[in-house]
C-alpha cells in the first residue's frame, strides 16, 4: 500500500488508485472554527473523519490555498501551542491573529484551550 500527499489524497491499494480528497475534508471543518476559538490538529482530523490524521491535518494547513477563508490561523497543537512554523508570517503571524479575534496567547506560544477550543461537535462534517 503506498500513500502520498498533495492538494487531493491518493491512496493506492492492491493495485487500484482511491481517490479520496482528504485535504477538502479538512478545509471543510477548519472553516468551521468560530472566530475566537480554536480547534487542535486532533479535532479537525476526528471532524474529518479519522482522528489519525493529525498530522495530514498539518500538511493540509501548510498547503492552504485560501488563507483569507480558511483560518488556519485557529489550529493549535493538543496542548494548545501555537505553530513556531507558522507558514503565511511566522510564529508571530499567528499570534497577531488571534490576538486580532479576542484569543489570548501567553509568552510562551500557547493558548488556553480549557477558555478557546471549540466544541468538536460544531465542527463535525
Amino acid at each position: 500500500m503506498s500513500l502520498y500527499y498533495s492538494k487531493t489524497v491518493y491512496i493506492q491499494f492492491n493495485g487500484c488508485d482511491i481517490l479520496d480528497n482528504v485535504f477538502e475534508r479538512i478545509y471543510e471543518v477548519v472553516r468551521k472554527i468560530p472566530e475566537g476559538k480554536v480547534a487542535t490538529y486532533g479535532q479537525v482530523a476526528f471532524a474529518a473523519g479519522n482522528p489519525r490524521w493529525a498530522r495530514v491535518v498539518g500538511y493540509a494547513l501548510h498547503m492552504n490555498p485560501d488563507p483569507g477563508t480558511i483560518k488556519c490561523h485557529r489550529v493549535v497543537n493538543r496542548e494548545g501551542r501555537i505553530s513556531p512554523a507558522f507558514v503565511f508570517g511566522g510564529e508571530n503571524r499567528q499570534r497577531e491573529l488571534l490576538k486580532s479575534e479576542g484569543v489570548f496567547v501567553n509568552d510562551d506560544g500557547i493558548v488556553d484551550l480549557n477558555e478557546y477550543l471549540v466544541d468538536t461537535f460544531i465542527l463535525k462534517i
